[in-house]
């Protein structure tokens, strides 16, 4: 597991950067149930964008000097997905003077008030790519970063989603995301938006991609296209579950190159037919695919390909860009065949 998921606060008590926290997932299968501890802090601050333009967020975060857009997953101490009929002791420390929530939809929803801590347990007991996030002042809380992901294997299955589903051997979290300052602004003064929605930047697991030249390209704590989390990593032969969720209000296309992806799920539900297709649609507001990159050598290719660097990137224009003009900076990452 990889992972850079802080964000410094300055001597204002305003955090300056936003690192996200998910991504590579690690899976033991377990003959018994476990329990899993975990502490987040409810904080904010701001993020400097591309452009120069500061931007606010709030995070569930690791610590409360930090801020972590999306927030950490949940998964063992081992960094391995939780398992059907595991318990997750979680204590939230909200930092901040305002009440938020957290939940994962058809499992929990618990209020944090304001400067308040609260500890409270649930019980998973389905397979899935859970989200979590602050169902208060929907959607604006969930927009300015308090989400994250929670990846659920199921009991008695060593490499399948579900029973009966099509094999792999790795997995991966992706957390699409869209940006509207303007919004974002509004929730900092305690205020609704009233503007009509313009996103403005996008990213993949917290992070845009960084196109060769840029600054910052290849930077893994800032480049989504070689952060280790985001980047598919792999052999020929290294087929790999993406769980993809996005949280954001723009309705995506997510497109691979150089293998076709294996479609298994739409919003948590079993496609009745695993369709093999390079775009698959991915709807806003906590839309959610599983589906399988089987790291094939490309079938097209001649001669034979087996090592070789594919991009994935998104079919709405608008989120390949940042600030409306800086093309390759959105929501994008890179294919690896080692």
């Amino acid at each position: 597991m990889h992972r850079r998921d802080f964000m410094k606060l300055s001597g204002a008590g305003i955090a300056s950067t936003v690192i996200a926290g998910t991504g590579l997932i690690g899976w033991l299968p377990r003959a018994h149930a476990a329990t899993i501890n975990k502490t987040f802090y409810i904080t904010q601050g701001l993020a400097t964008m591309i452009d120069g333009t500061s931007v606010f967020f709030k995070g569930f975060s690791s610590s409360p000097g930090v801020v972590n857009v999306p927030g950490e997953m949940i998964t063992t101490a081992e960094g391995n997905a939780l398992q059907e009929g595991d318990t997750v002791n979680l204590t939230i420390h909200n930092t901040l003077s305002t009440s938020h929530n957290f939940t994962i939809d058809g499992v929990v929803d618990k209020l944090i008030p304001a400067n308040q801590s609260l500890s409270f347990s649930f019980t998973v007991n389905a397979w899935g790519s859970y989200l979590y996030y602050d169902s208060s002042n929907a959607p604006y809380n969930r927009l300015v970063g308090l989400h994250g992901a929670m990846p659920v294997m199921p009991a008695g299955l060593s490499n399948q989603l579900y029973p009966g589903s099509h094999t792999f051997v790795q997995q991966y979290s992706w957390i699409f995301n869209d940006i509207d300052p303007v919004w974002h602004e509004a929730v900092r003064n305690g205020q609704t938006p009233t503007s009509a929605y313009k996103p403005r930047y996008f990213t993949l697991n917290g992070l845009g991609g960084r196109p060769p030249g840029a600054p910052g390209a290849h930077d893994p704590n800032i480049d989504a296209i070689t952060d280790p989390r985001s980047a598919l990593y792999g052999h020929v032969g290294d087929r790999t579950l993406c769980r993809m969720i996005n949280v954001g209000l723009a309705d995506q296309s997510v497109h691979a190159h150089g293998n076709h992806m294996e479609w298994l799920t739409l919003n948590g539900q079993v496609r009745p037919e695993v369709w093999t297709k390079d775009c698959l649609y991915l709807e806003s507001k906590m839309g959610k695919i599983d589906s399988i990159y089987p790291f094939e050598s490309p079938p097209d290719a001649w001669p034979s390909v087996t090592k070789s660097t594919y991009p994935m990137h998104l079919h709405t224009e608008m989120s390949q860009t940042a600030a409306g003009g800086y093309y390759m900076f959105g929501a994008m990452t890179d294919i690896y065949f080692e």
